[in-house]
This record gives structure tokens, C-alpha cells and sequence, in this order.
């Protein structure tokens, strides 16, 4: 979903593991929906790790643990990785998260959350287990993270650290814009620039 990207301040799902592919994000047997859905999507998060093949909820699954939530997922390093699909952001995007923490995420999967406005922020790993101790000692504990700024704040601790965020994906996610709607912002300016360069 579009929206402007300016202060996160929430509490926190942890998922303490490293290799989270894109298959345990969304299962390759989903793929074949022909819906742009990002609810549908965002239903089967997880699907295996959070449901036994009969439907019921794994309890011990951290998205069954009434103890966490927010709109923070705090993973470990490599997160994303395995197949291109995008199918993984708009699960990711339609569960409700606006940001994932990791010290490392796979490049293309990086890549498809900031398309689908969800906002990788990539830390040190010393950083990320901060953080994941922060939570395990309080499930109310707190992450600030200041897109302008582009700094990240453990509010249990006071810790910040910067994450790199590229200046064009910075600007698209601070104003709600997508790449269409990036280029029809600048529409009369491709248009002054064809007119006084036309094709031979």
C-alpha cells in the first residue's frame, strides 16, 4: 500500500534466523493466484511455519504469540533469499509490516520491498542482537526508526546507528510514490526534454 514514510515508532516481531528464503516467506504454491492482493497475500505469510497442514495455528510460531506485534519484523541476516519472487513484499507488505530489520538482506528481495513500500533497514549484527535481546527481555520494547534521518533507535537502550537508504527510493517513499508515479511528477520535464531533442 502507498503511504508516506516519516517516523515508525512501533513494537516488534522478532524471527531470530538467519536464510529466511522467500519460499518460507511465501509458499512457491501461492504464486499461482492470479489476485494482486496484498491481504490475500498477507493471509499466507508464513503459511507453513504459521499453520499445521490442517489449517491450526503452530503456537509456538511467532506470529501466534499474542505477546508480539507491531509493524517492525526484526530478522536475522541473509533475509530473503532464494527466488526473485515479489510475491514476498506483498505478503510482507500485506501482513501489515512497514519495515523489516536485518544485518543483510538478498539484493533482489531488498529491491521488491522498497517497490512495494516496505522499508528494509540493515544494521550491524551487533546492533541486530541488541535488539533481539531488547525484545526477548520485554515484548513491549520499542524500535524508532527515522526515515528523513535515516537512523534507527532501540528505545530500550537509546542505541541509534544509520542505514543505508538510496536517495531516489528515499524520495519515492517519503512522498508515496511508485516509478509510474515518480515519472508522471516529472512530466512536463521528459516532455520539454523530448521537444527539444526530437529523434532524427
Amino acid at each position: 500500500m502507498k503511504q508516506k514514510f516519516d517516523i515508525i515508532e512501533s513494537t516488534c516481531v522478532p524471527l531470530p534466523l538467519a536464510n529466511v528464503d522467500t519460499d518460507q516467506i511465501i509458499p512457491a504454491r501461492f504464486l499461482k493466484a492470479t489476485i494482486r492482493d496484498e491481504a490475500f497475500y498477507g493471509a499466507r505469510l508464513f503459511r507453513d511455519w504459521r499453520f499445521h497442514p490442517d489449517g491450526s495455528p503452530v503456537r509456538e510460531f511467532v506470529l501466534n504469540d499474542p505477546r508480539y506485534g507491531g509493524e517492525i519484523l526484526v530478522a536475522g541476516k541473509n533475509f530473503g533469499c532464494g527466488s526473485s519472487r515479489e510475491h514476498a513484499a506483498w505478503a510482507l507488505a500485506g501482513y501489515g509490516f512497514r519495515a523489516v530489520i536485518s544485518s543483510d538482506f538478498a539484493d533482489i528481495h531488498r529491491q521488491n520491498e522498497l517497490n512495494n513500500f516496505v522499508l528494509p533497514v540493515t544494521v550491524p549484527e551487533d546492533f541486530l542482537e541488541e535488539l533481539f535481546g531488547s525484545i526477548a527481555a520485554d515484548p513491549a520494547a520499542r524500535v524508532r526508526i527515522d526515515v528523513p534521518a535515516q537512523t534507527v533507535t532501540n528505545l530500550s537502550t537509546g542505541r541509534t546507528c544509520r542505514f543505508p537508504l538510496d536517495a531516489y527510493k528515499k524520495y519515492c517513499l517519503t512522498h508515496a510514490l511508485d516509478d509510474i508515479d515518480y515519472l508522471l511528477e516529472r512530466q512536463d520535464r521528459i516532455e520539454a526534454f523530448e521537444a527539444e531533442h526530437p529523434q532524427p
